[in-house]
């Protein structure tokens, strides 16, 4: 008896292919006899990678250790040895300044320079902060504080006076010299502007040349020469993130 064929697309065509494909699958017992062994080598070959550790660690350990040993603090000649020791040392040195402030409350800075020339600087709350503390500017309120010290001579012994004495002049003496920088910097920047002015520009870098005297142009100079320093600073930047 010739076995009846239905046509395809039907839907007893689609069960004949499905239950034909099933057919194919292997058994569930297949399946888990399969997966038995490949557990079975998988066990194998891990206690054969830890039998491998134990050997190595059983044939390292009876080896001497040199263990930890001291450094002679000396300059390190080779260039490259140097700059990764500063590199490691400046982290720690800064990571330790940073533990101080924030364990004890101090007030600490940290101002360090590579041997390649750059700064690294920390400073709770800031390195302006503190180095101001130890030498006012003028106008800090700190300057008051010297001065009620220097007043109040029976809180302190003749070698803190005298030290409080010094730091007073210091500071009188930065004032001093800021009022006379102020007045040197007002008077060369009327000077510019009239430059700005008699040249039509609108901008200081715009200034006549020849309208300025010998004490505006090395001001003059410095200027351009930050104004340059900023405007290829700016397109580095813009560079970089594009």
């Amino acid at each position: 008896m010739q076995e009846r064929k239905s046509p395809i697309g039907s839907r007893l065509h689609f069960w004949q292919r499905f239950f034909y494909l099933y057919s194919l699958l292997p058994s569930p017992s297949f399946l888990a006899s399969t997966h038995l062994v490949l557990l079975r080598k998988e066990r194998e070959t891990s206690r054969a990678r830890r039998g491998k550790k134990s050997l190595r660690a059983a044939t390292t350990m009876g080896r001497p250790s040199k263990g930890r040993q001291r450094i002679e603090i000396r300059l390190i000649k080779d260039d490259d040895r140097r700059e990764v020791t500063f590199s490691k040392r400046k982290s720690g040195l800064l990571k330790k300044g940073s533990e101080l402030s924030l364990l004890c409350g101090a007030h600490v800075a940290f101002v360090v320079f590579s041997p390649g020339g750059r700064a690294f600087a920390l400073g709770t709350p800031s390195v302006d902060h503190v180095l101001r503390r130890f030498d006012p500017l003028p106008g800090d309120e700190d300057d008051g504080d010297l001065l009620a010290l220097l007043q109040d001579g029976d809180c302190m012994s003749a070698s803190d006076r005298g030290a409080v004495e010094a730091i007073v002049r210091r500071t009188e003496e930065t004032k001093a010299r800021a009022a006379s920088v102020k007045a040197r910097m007002d008077a060369v920047g009327e000077k510019v502007r009239q430059a700005v002015v008699k040249g039509g520009g609108k901008f200081w870098w715009e200034a006549d040349v020849e309208a300025l005297g010998e004490a505006e142009l090395p001001e003059f100079a410095r200027a351009l020469r930050r104004l340059r320093d900023n405007v290829q600073r700016h397109v580095d930047q813009m560079l970089a993130s594009a």
